[in-house]
């Protein structure tokens, strides 16, 4: 099996390192600067549990010198993926599987949906249909990630914990070609699910993250903060209660109640949430597949989402402000 992990960072590099371990599974890497030269000169390191182990993939920055393979791996966020669309073609064949391991929803969400919004677009995480025209959505396989990893160095990769990565087809079939991925995740020693409603899976992660981002963003507070002060507590409720209805709707369910899902997240500790980390590092902050994805449903499905009107307003607003909002050229313009 020939494996394309497009977008090397923290999550892409122990799906790697993992991968490159698996006999019969040949592993490239799409990376860039330091991250790329340091792969080159001296592999791929990963620390785990104090041990480090080095693989040596195949790395670029440019998917044409890889060329068609079996599987890609698209460990980018939401927006990078939407502006790399096109670069990934050099890495299709005619049966090449994307597993979209983005967090928020996914611009195939939509895709054999049962019901009257089969086949709807997201213009949130899908401004101009690019990745379903440029990927198209019979390739997507959903993937809820769920380990936590960082750069440490260029080239070094250390996990922190998890290695969970549930996998899902949009129409809820255990097909072949995600049976095949699943096994060969599983002998790299993930734990990799086959699950028949990955939406729900998705919409479960979603529901923290659509909350305790933006206000964490706003606030500067810490997960145990966000979701223990009474106000930013309420208002985070407030916006998962907003979310669970449209959710609902669309067919998806949760296999937790809210209090319990916001007192898990207190008990995390002083956390800062990726999108407070971005903040701070001034980088592009993970918006519109978190948050405006979640209030464009809204107005597809007729359901009202208020207090995430508002959060999502204010966080665009700062994020504005900072120049830290990726842009989307409009439709003609080329990204």
């Amino acid at each position: 099996m020939k494996v394309c992990i497009f977008g090397a960072g923290a999550i892409g590099g122990i799906l790697a390192a993992g991968l490159a371990q698996v006999d019969g599974v040949e592993v490239s890497v799409i990376a860039r600067g330091a991250h790329l030269a340091a792969i080159r000169d001296k592999g791929l390191t990963l620390i785990k549990d104090g041990a480090e182990t080095v693989c040596h993939p195949a790395a670029t920055a440019d998917p044409g010198e890889i060329g068609p393979v079996d599987v890609i791996f698209n460990c980018l966020k939401a927006h990078q993926a939407w502006e790399s669309a096109e670069k990934m073609l050099p890495l299709m064949g005619p049966d090449t599987a994307v597993v979209c391991c983005q967090n928020g929803v996914p611009w195939w969400y939509f895709h054999q949906l049962a019901g009257p919004f089969e086949g709807r677009r997201l213009d949130a995480v899908d401004r101009n249909d690019r990745q379903w025209s440029a990927i198209g959505p019979e390739r997507a396989i959903g993937c809820s990630v769920y380990p936590a990893a960082e750069i440490t160095a260029p080239g070094v990769i250390k996990h922190t914990y998890g290695d969970k990565f549930a996998l899902g087809e949009p129409d809820g079939t255990a097909s072949p070609r995600i049976q095949k991925i699943s096994a060969v995740m599983e002998e790299a020693g993930f734990r990799a699910p086959i699950l028949d409603d990955i939406r729900s899976e998705l919409w479960l992660k979603l529901w923290g993250n659509l909350c305790f981002n933006p206000i964490s963003a706003l606030t500067r507070g810490t997960l145990d903060v966000v979701a223990s002060h009474p106000t930013s507590r309420a208002t985070a409720k407030a916006m998962m209660l907003e979310a669970q209805v449209i959710a609902e709707s669309l067919g998806a369910s949760f296999r937790v109640d809210v209090e319990r899902r916001i007192n898990g997240a207190a008990k995390v500790g002083k956390h800062r949430t990726s999108m407070l980390q971005d903040l701070e590092a001034g980088k592009a902050l993970e918006i519109d597949a978190l948050v405006t994805a979640v209030q464009e449903m809204g107005r597809i499905t007729g359901h009202p989402t208020p207090t995430l009107d508002v959060v999502l307003g204010l966080v665009q607003q700062l994020a504005m402000n900072a120049g830290l909002y990726p842009t989307y050229p409009d439709e003609g313009e080329t990204a």
